[in-house]
C-alpha cells in the first residue's frame, strides 16, 4: 500500500515527516519525492541493515536513526506534519533465511529485528517456562493449540533437543498442530507470535502511537498499516479513544475535552496488490488527523 499510504500523509513540500519503519525504503523514497528543499524525513530502524540503506541514500533532507520507532517520543513537541506506521517484519527480513523469521528456509532460530540486541529465540526459549511459553503463543499469535506446542518445545529442550533452526521449529509445531486453515502452514501463528514477543512488538507500538499525539502539528496525519489482528485492534482502539468525546459521568454537565484526533476512516489492499504481492493480502491502513490541542491530559 504504498501509493495509498503516501497519498494518505498529505504531502506538503516544506514540511517534516516521519517514516518509523524504513526497511528497504519504499515508503521514504516516495516521500521524498514529494518533498522539497526545505523539506525533511526522519527515519527509524532497529535492523542494521535497513539503517546501512539509508545512509547509502545520497539525500540531506534524510535522517535515519538506528532506533525502534518507540523513540518516537524524543522528537520535539509539534514538530512533525505526518507520522507514518508500516508494522511489522518486512520483505528483506523474510527473504534473509540467516534472519530466522520464515519457516520456508532453514536459518538460525532469531528473528530479532536488530541482531545485536537482546535474546534470540531460541536462547529464549532455552529458558523460558512452559506457561510463559504457551501464554506468548496463546497472546500474540491467537493459536489454540498453545498449550500442546509448549510442552513440545519444552519437552525436546529437555532431552537436549530443542530445534536450533527455524525448519526444525517448523516441524515440532506441525506434530502438535493438526488442523489448520487452507493454505496456510501450521507453524504461521508460533512464529509470528515469538517474532513479536521477542521484539516488544505492541509495548513499541503503544509507546509510538501515544507518542504521536505530542509530535504531530495540529493537521498532522497519522498513516498506520498493520497487518496483524491484535495490532489492528490496538490502533483502531487509539483512534477511537482519541476522536470521540467522553462525558464524565461523575460531572455531567461538565465540557468534555478537546478532540486530539478525527478519524480519517480504513482501507485495505486492492485486488490487483494482493495479487502481485500476496504478503499484503492482510493489511489495514487507518488514518487520522491531529486537531485541537488536549486541554485535559
Amino acid at each position: 500500500m504504498l501509493k495509498e499510504a503516501v497519498e494518505a500523509l498529505d504531502v506538503q513540500a516544506e514540511a517534516t515527516y516521519v517514516d518509523t519503519t524504513f526497511g528497504r525504503g519504499g515508503h521514504a523514497k516516495r516521500i521524498l519525492e514529494q518533498l522539497g528543499p526545505q523539506g525533511r524525513l526522519i527515519a527509524f530502524d532497529k535492523d542494521p541493515q535497513a539503517v546501512a540503506t539509508a545512509q547509502a541514500i545520497n539525500d540531506q533532507r534524510l535522517t535515519i536513526r538506528h532506533q525502534g520507532f518507540a523513540a518516537l517520543n524524543q522528537l520535539p513537541s509539534n514538530s512533525v506534519a505526518g507520522v507514518l506506521m508500516d508494522l511489522g517484519v518486512s520483505s528483506p527480513q523474510i527473504d534473509n533465511p540467516q534472519r530466522g523469521f520464515s519457516f520456508r528456509q532453514d536459518g538460525p532460530l532469531d528473528m530479532r529485528m536488530d541482531s545485536s540486541q537482546g535474546p534470540s529465540v531460541y536462547e529464549w526459549l532455552g529458558e523460558a517456562k512452559t506457561e510463559q511459553i504457551a501464554q506468548v503463543i496463546r497472546d500474540y499469535g491467537e493459536e489454540r493449540f498453545a498449550n500442546g506446542i509448549a510442552k513440545a518445545i519444552v519437552a525436546k529442550r529437555d532431552a537436549g533437543q530443542l530445534p536450533a533452526t527455524t525448519l526444525g521449529m517448523a516441524s515440532l509445531v506441525a506434530e502438535v498442530v493438526k488442523t489448520r486453515e487452507p493454505g496456510q502452514n501450521p507453524a504461521t501463528r508460533t512464529f509470528q507470535a515469538f517474532r513479536m514477543y521477542i521484539n516488544g512488538e505492541l509495548d513499541e507500538l503503544q509507546q509510538a502511537l501515544d507518542a504521536s499525539l505530542d509530535v504531530l502539528q495540529q493537521g498532522g496525519r497519522l498513516v498506520v498499516i498493520s497487518f496483524h489482528s491484535l495490532e489492528d485492534r490496538m490502533v483502531k482502539q487509539f483512534i477511537a479513544k482519541h476522536s470521540r468525546e467522553v462525558y464524565d459521568r461523575r460531572a455531567p454537565f461538565a465540557a468534555p475535552p478537546n478532540l486530539a484526533l478525527s478519524a480519517l476512516g480504513r482501507q485495505r489492499p486492492s485486488d490487483e496488490e494482493v495479487k502481485a504481492n500476496p504478503r499484503s493480502r492482510s493489511a489495514i491502513m487507518r488514518v487520522a488527523q491531529r486537531e485541537r490541542t488536549e486541554e485535559t491530559a
